[in-house]
């Protein structure tokens, strides 16, 4: 009844005054009498308020120049090649804005405490285009010999296909340099079961016989991991890893993972991958 007697309200408005005059008659038929049931909208100034944008983005939690953290171990394994096994972790951090990180990055393996090696990147991640960043910083190798220090400067960002690709450039002492190319993807085949392919290639242009590492495509890694998201942060994964060390070129020991010394090996593994 209400709803007939505002459309005939409107039409006689219409007749009478016109456009105006019947959306007049239709708003102020939106106050409601007491105890009609109708709720009236809110009025366009109470659903946009006239205050200055800080205010609001903070409101709306939209502020670009916000910062925010996050932790991630992208692989935390178990490696066994049936002669020996060894632990592996790859892992970031970062803190900052959109545009400027602050990230920190650290991977290594080894099959003990005192034959682990690794390094350690802190690098300043500035974005530059819709897909890439830039990066710059400082990187350190530990284990297998003397603590050696580098400059790095490379580029981050996804590819066509989805393909995410790091690749970093080093500046050593004495003209030394070195590269790491990384690519990996995630292959999703559930929403919660994920198929991730992975390469990774190290580089050097000078032998280094104190940690026991030759010229030339230094190591190869490249995995196949399936993980199960028991939760976004949580996801245990099973896997395959084909790893060349440069331990049996250089004639020493040196290789991280199960079997170092090995030319090349196939390796079980198990792991899980979290963050926070």
């Amino acid at each position: 009844m209400l709803r007939s007697v505002r459309w005939l309200a409107m039409a006689v408005a219409l007749v009478a005054g016109g456009p105006s005059a019947a959306m007049a008659a239709l708003a102020d038929d939106d106050v409601a009498p007491v105890g009609s049931g109708h709720v009236a909208p809110p009025a366009p100034a109470a659903l946009m308020p006239d205050m200055p944008y800080a205010q609001m983005a903070a409101i709306m939690d939209m502020n670009d120049a916000g910062r925010v953290g996050q932790v991630v171990v992208d692989q935390w394994e178990l490696r066994d090649n049936g002669a020996a096994r060894a632990g592996v972790w790859e892992a970031e951090g970062w803190y900052g804005g959109d545009y400027d990180k602050l990230l920190v990055r650290s991977e290594g393996d080894g099959p003990s405490g005192a034959a682990t090696r690794g390094r350690v990147e802190l690098l300043w991640d500035r974005i530059a285009t819709r897909w890439w960043s830039v990066q710059a910083g400082a990187r350190y190798d530990a284990g297998g010999g003397p603590g050696k220090g580098w400059a790095a400067v490379g580029v981050r960002g996804l590819a066509p296909y989805w393909i995410d690709i790091e690749a970093t450039l080093y500046l050593g002492s004495a003209g030394s340099v070195a590269t790491r190319l990384k690519a990996q993807t995630d292959l999703r085949l559930t929403q919660r079961l994920i198929l991730q392919p992975e390469l990774e290639l190290n580089g050097y242009s000078r032998a280094d016989r104190a940690r026991q590492q030759r010229a030339g495509l230094s190591d190869i890694d490249a995995g196949l991991r399936l993980r199960y998201e028991i939760r976004r942060e949580l996801a245990p994964y099973l896997g395959l890893a084909w790893v060349q060390r440069d331990g049996a070129g250089a004639g020493a020991g040196a290789g991280a993972g199960a079997g170092a010394g090995a030319a090349d090996q196939l390796q079980w593994l198990i792991g899980v991958r979290f963050w926070f």
